[in-house]
């Protein structure tokens, strides 16, 4: 990363994946979307991410021969399904949560003899609704997310119930929260050290990663110390920091 344009004394790159020029033109126009943006004005902007003009051009390029955007006269836009798939994942990342009655959320799967495909979609799913796989094809979660899991169409078995073996063991089967907590304040110092546009821009785009692997523990299971909270709050202020930038601010 250009010293000039990264934060003084910080190296992200030891830490963290560099940016891409499609990762920043995404999130550009995601966070700009109805709007489309000139040319012009996503190369200005993805320059403030230090992404040079030969670059976002290239990317423009590829992501437009490749599906993801469409050009019109007035500019690009994402494609419906790219679209889509961000801004579920952006809604993926803030878990709504009710009061927690003791209750786990137990899914079973029955079906047999799929393919590898499959069973990867179906692990994938599983995992976005932040079940944690047991053993195999046993997914569990304590019983506080408002999402509804729409399972319907899945060869599984939906349960509720309270096991009976130590809630704090269980969990420690589920996930590894040492080490999640861990990454947590790792982010969390690295986006306090972080000064430039691309160090706060990259270090938030690793916070969004991580906050899809939150496990979302209701109150009473949460460990003494968990700063889940505080990962998510940085997160909610860099989007408004974010589209504050007003060359972020002036494509749309």
């Amino acid at each position: 990363m250009d010293d000039a344009i990264g934060s003084p004394s910080l190296d992200l790159g030891a830490h963290l994946p560099r940016l891409t020029a499609r990762g920043v033109i995404l999130s550009l126009l995601v966070s700009n979307h109805p709007a489309r943006p000139t040319p012009a004005q996503i190369v200005r902007a993805a320059g403030v991410f230090g992404i040079k003009e030969s670059a976002a051009r290239v990317a423009l390029s590829r992501m437009v021969s490749g599906g993801d955007l469409t050009r019109t006269p007035d500019g690009f836009h994402l494609s419906a399904p790219l679209l889509e798939r961000r801004q579920r994942v952006l809604h993926e990342v803030e878990q709504g949560t009710r009061p927690w009655n003791g209750e786990w959320e137990i899914v079973v799967v029955t079906g047999t003899g799929r393919d590898p495909g499959d069973r990867a979609a179906l692990r994938e799913r599983l995992s976005r609704l932040r079940l944690a796989e047991l053993r195999e094809g046993v997914w569990l979660r304590p019983a506080n997310l408002t999402r509804a899991l729409d399972l319907a169409a899945e060869p599984v078995e939906v349960l509720t119930g309270s096991p009976v073996r130590d809630a704090g063991e269980l969990l420690g089967s589920l996930w590894d929260l040492p080490v999640w907590e861990r990454e947590s304040r790792r982010l969390l110092e690295l986006m306090d050290l972080a000064e430039s546009a691309v160090d706060r821009f990259t270090v938030a785009t690793a916070i969004v990663r991580h906050l899809l692997t939150d496990p979302v523990l209701p109150q009473e299971l949460r460990p003494n110390s968990w700063t889940a909270d505080r990962v998510h709050a940085a997160w909610g202020a860099y989007q408004e920091e974010f589209v504050s930038i007003p060359e972020v601010g002036h494509t749309n």
